[in-house]
């Protein structure tokens, strides 16, 4: 490990999304077989989402859990296949300019909304446009700021009539770029992207909230939803590739109590689980049900820098060098996740090799400077006795054990008495939002493999972004990066950006994640991608 290394080298972009689940995995399944031929078999399966979706909205959505399902109800231009490639969707075709900057897309005539009614470019311009317009306040219009005039209306510089995409006529929609993008196609399967129905979303602003007003063009369609207790989507007739999809049910079931989602996957309640009790991984590995997937992806406390003790910077190194990540992952999580020392995972490729491999390690853990790290951050503020420290987690099995490891390593290297409280996932996400804690628990997960996105969380000005950290020359060099054209210059600027960023560092990582699952063996084609939960557009079930 390469301690207080802060390299200047290549790097890349990446979009991301938080994170309510401990990382990921599977966990082992089993369910009873109904037996006799395929076209016999009833195609249904039931998976724990394990907390209720906090916005099934395209606009509004920022966590993996509603991400999952949206994933499956919608389709944008693009969409992925069973590798978890980007491909064309909604859209049969793409011209794009010659210099780089103009995307013609042209939709396909079948395409249809779950009422029958066709899809069009205007779906998509109406759809953009309300992520953009401040008023709907999404969380993840910036991702849209790689196009013209997008950042200016968003931020109310700006008129939505400057804003480059056009529905030209009912199946062609134009966008303009600021400037040429790579990583576009990949881009668009954000769930920001889908189109939505003009003619629900204004028919009633609640209409996400509920079954009976949904409206949505995937390859399913939401059929109930009683919450805090489950979602069901079933098999979307009016889908242009119905005949690919062989589910005619899926059930979302919201159980977040980790022994007892493992219990119903035993009994044959549960035909997918994922994130597993850590005291049963072990026993489970063996298991021809057990999956494991690595996820694009961190785990991290963040630091609110406008709360004392988290105001200095020295306090929070202290902290993130109190904690022993190895032990942890060896002994608490337990699923082959690795030790994290930077913001971006491993897996982004670029022309010098893998970005977190090139970037190394930004610190280790050292008790002894740990403590000399706080106690000067005191001295600098003046205070004989650290301010009293909470730290926060959504309440989750796996999340309070990892807490409540933290919490000793942090008392027994640093002296210091930590609190921990819990809320549950919705409440979480608003309580962090408003910026009400200490030292809180979050995810960021990558929607494609680029350290782009994976740093877009600490932008100054992202939603997402909940430490109050803002550094100007961050921003800059992560606004520069998004226009340059040369690979090398553009990852080397990117690895600038996390060198500021892990200087300051307003969160402590922890790991990156590594997904557990438990999937039943009569299942097969479950896509299994590496920054999303499992996709079931092509799931079977075949005894």
């Amino acid at each position: 490990m390469k301690k207080w290394l802060f390299p200047m080298s290549v790097l890349l972009a990446t979009s991301t999304a938080l994170s309510g689940c401990y990382g990921g995995g599977g966990e082992e399944a089993s369910t009873g077989g109904e037996g006799g031929d395929a076209s016999s078999i009833k195609q249904e399966i039931v998976v724990n989402a394990m907390s209720e979706p906090p916005a099934i909205d395209p606009a509004i959505a920022t966590d993996t859990t509603s991400g999952w399902v949206l994933d499956h109800i919608f389709e944008g231009l693009y969409t992925r296949d069973k590798d978890g490639n980007p491909v064309l969707g909604a859209a049969e075709d793409v011209q794009v300019s010659e210099d780089g900057k103009t995307y013609t897309f042209k939709l396909r005539e079948d395409a249809k909304w779950s009422d029958g009614s066709a899809v069009t470019a205007s779906d998509f311009e109406y759809a953009w446009e309300r992520v953009l317009n401040p008023e709907t306040g999404s969380p993840f219009a910036f991702y849209m700021y790689y196009i013209k005039g997008a950042e200016e209306y968003n931020k109310g510089k700006g008129t939505v009539e400057d804003v480059g995409i056009t529905a030209v006529d009912e199946t062609t929609f134009e966008v303009e770029l600021n400037a040429p993008l790579g990583y576009f196609d990949s881009l668009l399967t954000l769930w920001t992207f889908y189109p939505v129905q003009q003619k629900a979303v204004e028919a009633d602003k609640n209409w996400a909230a509920e079954a009976d007003t949904y409206v949505s063009n995937g390859p399913f369609e939401m059929t109930g939803w009683q919450h805090d207790s489950n979602v069901v989507i079933e098999k979307n007739d009016d889908y242009y590739a119905k005949d690919e999809v062989k589910m005619e049910k899926v059930t979302f079931e919201l159980v977040n109590e980790a022994t007892t989602y493992y219990q119903m996957f035993k009994t044959a309640e549960l035909d997918l689980v994922m994130t597993l009790p850590t005291d049963v991984i072990e026993s489970e590995k063996e298991n021809a049900e057990y999956k494991e997937v690595p996820y694009y992806g961190t785990y991290m406390y963040m630091f609110n820098v406008e709360k004392e003790p988290f105001t200095n910077a020295k306090v929070r190194r202290a902290f993130a060098m109190a904690v022993d990540r190895q032990s942890l992952t060896d002994n608490v999580t337990k699923a082959g996740e690795t030790p994290a020392y930077a913001m971006v995972p491993g897996g982004a490729e670029t022309p010098a090799g893998d970005f977190r491999e090139v970037g190394g390690d930004y610190f280790e853990e050292n008790a002894e400077e740990a403590k000399k790290l706080l106690a000067e951050g005191m001295a600098e503020e003046g205070w004989d006795v650290l301010p009293e420290v909470t730290l926060m987690y959504n309440t989750a099995e796996n999340h309070k054990k990892i807490a409540e490891a933290v919490q000793e390593m942090i008392t027994n290297n640093l002296g210091v008495n930590v609190k921990l409280a819990n809320q549950e996932w919705g409440t979480y996400l608003d309580t962090t939002k408003q910026g009400n804690f200490q030292m809180a628990r979050m995810g960021w997960i990558g929607i494609f493999l680029d350290p782009v996105v994976n740093l877009d969380y600490y932008l100054g000005d992202s939603p997402n972004n909940r430490t109050g950290w803002v550094n100007e020359e961050f921003d800059s060099i992560m606004a520069a990066s998004k226009v340059e054209q040369d690979p090398d210059k553009r990852y080397e600027m990117l690895h600038q950006a996390e060198e500021i960023l892990m200087t300051d560092m307003p969160f402590m990582p922890i790991n990156f994640y590594k997904n557990t699952y438990l999937v039943s063996q009569d299942y097969e084609n479950i896509a299994y991608y590496v920054n999303r939960y499992p996709y079931l557009k092509w799931a079977e079930k075949t005894k």
